[in-house]
């Protein structure tokens, strides 16, 4: 790649986030508010479905592409499976986050979006196991691969309950990905983390601490189905497919939290699919965490250059 394509790509790219920005202003503007309850971590009504600035975004970028970029382009058919599939799992959780729909919807419709992807041609055929070989897995990759995409895509859902969480974890799961693309000469993929990620960009200034807006379930749901169709399509970097590994390794402390939390909880014989404030990170953030990094709150006035919230006391700058 040239210098030039280059700065033309990071062009696109900056024209794709101020996109982005533009309609997660609106989303402020014409908000859909979070309320908060005893589970979230917010204390005042927040308006959420901030990812529909980066849903448009990518749609944008994409429609580009197919357009202009035969280089980048997977074939005809996985490209349109893939992208119609992002599309209507990001419209069901947009109306997920205005009605809030039971969980077994919201399951059927991440389900039905996977089966469309395998429809198209994006499968796991076979798998390197590190120390063991290449396992051809026949009919089981088609299974695999759909545990795979409705996993991450859960795995996302459930991990957006901070401030910039999500969205900073796939700024650099997109960077990371993006350039192996480009080393690889897998020039869908680094498109695609492109786009995706200048959507992000322009999303993530509006949600850090203290969030003005969430991008809600239309946002996380996205990239986490987005970045599992992603990691499929990287298999297809080398012969043995251990390239499949690239995307959880990179999403690794957010696919620990979700399994360990589950897993806990079914142990615990709780129902997995109810809200709950149990998670790894929910946890850490409830543990007394002080208001400085170098400092502990002692319960006296806190200094005016302190600015984050304090789990324990509760101050925040004004």
């Amino acid at each position: 790649m040239t210098l030039h394509a280059f700065l033309q790509h990071l062009a696109f790219g900056a024209g794709l986030a101020v996109i982005s920005a533009l309609l997660v202003r609106l989303m402020i503007a014409r908000p859909i508010l979070d309320h908060p309850d005893h589970r979230k971590a917010h204390s005042r009504p927040t308006p959420k479905g901030g990812g529909v600035g980066i849903v448009c975004a990518f749609v944008v970028g994409m429609l580009v592409l197919y357009r202009v970029a035969d280089f980048a382009r997977m074939a005809d058919d996985r490209f349109i499976g893939v992208i119609l599939a992002a599309v209507a799992i990001g419209v069901v959780a947009l109306l997920d986050d205005m009605r809030d729909f039971r969980f077994v919807v919201k399951l059927a419709a991440q389900g039905l979006a996977a089966l469309v992807a395998v429809a198209s041609g994006l499968v796991m055929t076979q798998f390197a196991i590190p120390w063991y070989g290449v396992v051809e897995l026949g009919p089981l990759g088609t299974l695999a691969t759909l545990f795979w995409i409705i996993a991450c895509t859960n795995a996302l859902n459930f991990m957006d309950g901070l401030d910039g969480l999500v969205g900073g974890t796939v700024l650099v799961v997109c960077a990371g990905l993006g350039l192996i693309g480009v080393l690889q000469g897998a020039w869908f993929i680094y498109a695609a983390c492109l786009i995706l990620g200048a959507g992000v960009l322009g999303f993530l200034p509006f949600n850090l601490h203290p969030a003005r807006i969430f991008m809600g379930d239309v946002g996380s749901q996205f990239l986490g189905f987005m970045l599992a169709v992603l990691g499929v399509a990287a298999a297809r970097l080398d012969v043995a497919q251990l390239s499949f590994l690239l995307v959880p390794l990179l999403l690794f402390a957010v696919l620990f939290d979700t399994g360990f939390t589950l897993l806990r909880r079914a142990w615990m014989g709780e129902r997995v699919s109810a809200p709950h404030r149990t998670h790894l990170f929910q946890m850490a953030q409830r543990s007394g965490f002080p208001c400085a990094p170098s400092r502990r709150c002692t319960g006296a006035s806190p200094p005016s250059t302190w600015r984050w919230r304090c789990s324990s006391c509760g101050w925040r700058r004004a």
